[in-house]
């Protein structure tokens, strides 16, 4: 059994940085309570740990290639455990965010490493058994997220979601320290720090821009410059890559048609299917009520229906990747558009059929979208583009959430305009959209609240039915973007390097444990 120590060490890891992207989704409303936050608050508390992870993600691999992938994973997960401790006590939302960004940088040292780390460790049917493993530990943490969060903020507070990771990942600390080995590529490569920090920089700002405009007004000085600092920024990482000898992401790459339309695939994916979870759970809360565990039951049929096709899948598959990413894809945007019939009058159950259905094409696509991008380069760049796929995905979520945001309090004003009751509309839609629907009903005359509840359950749906219809639309495109682009023989696929194998083609060398 000892042999297995290693791999409980990365999955217990894995287990909670995973668990805390979707662990928030339910506690949101209840943040913004307790700490008076905006909708615009709300966002960076989720996109402050996406973006946080998907930035550094492509330049962490590289880094612990020189220092020693062990030591940045246990870094990774030291700076995630105090992270957690100041998200459980920020008295203020602006230190919350920061926490929150401080924990997805952990996030990015542990998520960097553990593929490497498993490869090193384990060979032939190990290594497939501790890939399972590892894979079903994505899994559960996806499913339990939502459970885990409501169960924690509606019987204790919304704090302990953060506090449950303490524990568990002292516990990770040690088992690391005793059981896994210390690896380091043989090379000792410059690393490519301006391209991590231009990239870094645009997406950040791009993000924050996105989510400021609404508010501030998308000709404002602040948008303008958030604006342009992004496309500066994004100059600058592409005038890098071309520069430097061993970029975070060779952008010759994107020369291949099918690379482009996999990580297009992999950007739109996390977008389509999960951005627009943020809103549900505001509605269901905020609007209908209902309490946390109650919301986060609501959305757990799809992360089991994504458990369920992955595991599927791999009992009857390999599928073609271009079918099953299509074909997932596809899934994703019918399951956001059988969302998109809400009313007044709807309910929690109104989604389950749709959740479902995109669950299912979650599941499909997940697992499929590594191993093509794999496909479709040299052996020697898998680590590289096993990263870029992961980057993608997590900025593709950071965006999904700041521009859904912007459509889902444009629309919830554009109704309040129409009714003309309200003399503000759009301060009314930015309390409404940060979850202060009960308390701005509660503030009309008693007479009026009936009309006022419906008012803003009508507002509250069409936003949330233009959101669907958006996400909809990506999940669509994305699909048809993987037919028309993504081309994976069969003979490619046999070419794909081992899980863990290192970029350049080197074999990490094994060091003795402390």
């Amino acid at each position: 059994m000892r042999k297995w120590w290693p791999l409980a060490a990365i999955c217990l890891g894995t287990l909670m940085l995973l668990l805390d992207v979707t662990i928030v989704t339910v506690a949101l409303p209840a943040m913004a309570m307790d700490l008076g936050a905006t909708l615009s608050d709300l966002e960076w508390v989720v996109d402050a740990y996406a973006l946080a992870l998907a930035s550094l993600l492509l330049g962490v691999g590289s880094h612990a290639d020189r220092i020693g992938r062990r030591k940045v994973y246990l870094v990774g997960l030291i700076v995630f455990t105090a992270a957690s401790v100041a998200c459980a006590v920020a008295p203020n939302a602006g230190v919350l965010i920061g926490a929150r960004a401080v924990q997805g940088a952990g996030a990015a040292g542990m998520f960097g490493t553990t593929i490497a780390l498993l490869g090193m460790h384990y060979k032939g049917r190990d290594r497939a058994v501790a890939f399972a493993v590892w894979g079903a530990t994505n899994s559960v943490a996806a499913a339990a997220g939502p459970v885990v969060g409501g169960l924690l903020t509606q019987y204790l507070d919304w704090r302990w979601i953060f506090l449950v990771n303490l524990p568990v990942c002292l516990a990770a600390v040690v088992m690391t320290l005793r059981s896994v080995r210390e690896a380091r590529g043989r090379g000792r490569r410059r690393a490519d720090v301006l391209g991590t920090v231009a990239f870094t920089v645009a997406s950040g700002t791009l993000t924050f821009g996105l989510i400021r405009a609404h508010s501030e007004g998308w000709t404002t000085p602040l948008t303008l410059g958030l604006f342009t600092t992004a496309a500066v920024a994004l100059a600058l990482f592409i005038a890098a890559e071309t520069r430097h000898e061993h970029p975070v992401l060779d952008l010759s790459l994107f020369r291949r048609p099918s690379f482009t339309g996999i990580m297009i695939s992999a950007l739109f994916l996390q977008g389509a299917a999960f951005a627009y979870l943020l809103y549900e759970s505001l509605w269901m809360q905020s609007v209908l009520g209902y309490e946390p565990v109650e919301a986060g039951l609501y959305i757990l049929p799809m992360c089991a229906a994504a458990f369920l096709a992955s595991v599927l899948a791999g009992r009857f598959g390999p599928w073609p990747p271009r079918a099953a990413i299509a074909g997932g894809l596809a899934l994703i945007a019918l399951g956001s558009g059988m969302q998109a019939n809400l009313d007044a009058g709807s309910s929690g159950s109104s989604l389950v059929a749709g959740l479902v259905v995109a669950g299912l094409g979650v599941g499909l696509v997940t697992p499929s979208l590594p191993a093509a991008a794999l496909a479709t380069v040299p052996p020697e760049r898998g680590g590289m583009v096993g990263g870029a796929v992961n980057t993608f995905r997590q900025l593709g979520f950071a965006l999904g959430i700041a521009v859904f945001g912007v459509i889902f309090q444009s629309r919830i004003e554009g109704v309040l305009k129409t009714d003309g009751r309200i003399p503000d509309p759009h301060e009314a839609a930015a309390v409404l959209s940060g979850g202060q629907a009960r308390p701005f009903v509660a503030g009309w005359p008693e007479d009026e609240r009936a009309e006022m509840t419906h008012l803003v359950r009508e507002a509250f749906t069409s936003g949330l039915n233009t959101v669907l219809v958006v996400a909809a639309a990506l999940g669509a495109a994305a699909s048809l973007i993987t037919v028309a682009l993504v081309r994976v023989p069969k003979a490619d696929a046999r070419q794909q390097p081992e899980a863990g194998a290192i970029p350049g083609g080197q074999e990490p060398r094994a060091d003795a444990a402390l």
